[in-house]
């Protein structure tokens, strides 16, 4: 089992909980003993797979799944490729334009053709990150070439992930199955941070979209022990109070939960405001 401690996803990905790793470190530690023998860490919407290596490394024992809804494991496979492709384009752009600037015209058409030519994997993820306006996703290659491009093409390549999985198991599937599958078991503990309501989702693909209906059906498989990701934008914790208020369904689940605010920056116009309410 590889033994590097990441602390941050090895590919980017938007709604990683890097800023949350102490407090998600201290809970664990401090709820689950030892090395976690005879539980199992359920990170529902996996996303980048963070919560998942993080659960792993400090409860080795403990058996973790990681919801990979995203395709994100896949990404990891062929990090060698991105870096190659990063290379290509930070060539391209490298001394004609300068950080964080527009690119257009031309050039954008040649980053266009570059991409289109490159033989091997392309990672949409991650061209967005280096292409697009900050905090800006696209869902597939067509879209994110209609958009308008910024260079923030990397320096440096992505480190390499191996172990960054090992010893993890990994489904991908909808949480309406996943926890039923464990809702019995009272050592299973559910990580949840889903996709925030009223936000842009079009980084979760479509087929995945989650709606109110979703939130609500999670709010009623959500049982102890629970850690819940949520931000401001999501009402979540307004949600929580009232439900305790009028006794709703659930409440009961919810009742005494401890909660961490924390402040998170998309990029320099948006703040936003984190929360994590969990309870053993």
């Amino acid at each position: 089992m590889g033994h590097t401690q990441f602390k941050q996803a090895p590919l980017p990905f938007v709604g990683q909980k890097r800023m949350f790793l102490t407090h998600f470190t201290q809970i664990l530690n401090d709820n689950i003993p030892d090395e976690g023998e005879g539980w199992t860490i359920v990170d529902v919407f996996g996303g980048s797979g963070l919560l998942s290596h993080t659960a792993k490394r400090l409860k080795p024992k403990a058996q973790v799944i990681y919801n990979d809804f995203d395709g994100y494991s896949e990404r990891l496979k062929h990090i060698k490729e991105t870096n190659q492709l990063r290379r290509q384009l930070f060539q391209l752009v490298d001394g004609k334009v300068s950080k964080s600037k527009v690119i257009q015209g031309e050039l954008k058409e040649e980053i266009i053709q570059a991409i289109k030519a490159f033989k091997g994997f392309k990672d949409v993820g991650a061209l967005a990150g280096w292409l697009l306006f900050s905090g800006q996703q696209a869902g597939s290659l067509d879209e994110l070439f209609k958009q308008r491009f910024y260079h923030g093409i990397r320096q440096t390549d992505y480190p390499n992930a191996e172990g960054y999985l090992d010893g993890i198991e990994i489904v991908s599937e909808s949480f309406h199955t996943l926890l039923p599958k464990h809702q019995a078991n009272s050592k299973a503990l559910f990580v949840l941070d889903p996709p925030y309501l009223c936000t842009r989702q079009n980084s979760y693909k479509m087929a995945n979209y989650f709606d109110l209906i979703d939130f609500l059906r999670l709010i009623n498989l959500t049982r102890p022990p629970f850690l819940f990701f949520s931000s401001t934008k999501s009402e979540f914790v307004r949600f929580i109070a009232y439900l305790q208020e009028i006794k709703g369904d659930n409440w009961q689940a919810f009742e005494n939960a401890q909660h961490i605010k924390m402040n998170a920056t998309l990029n320099y116009q948006v703040t936003y405001e984190d929360n994590l309410v969990f309870k053993f």
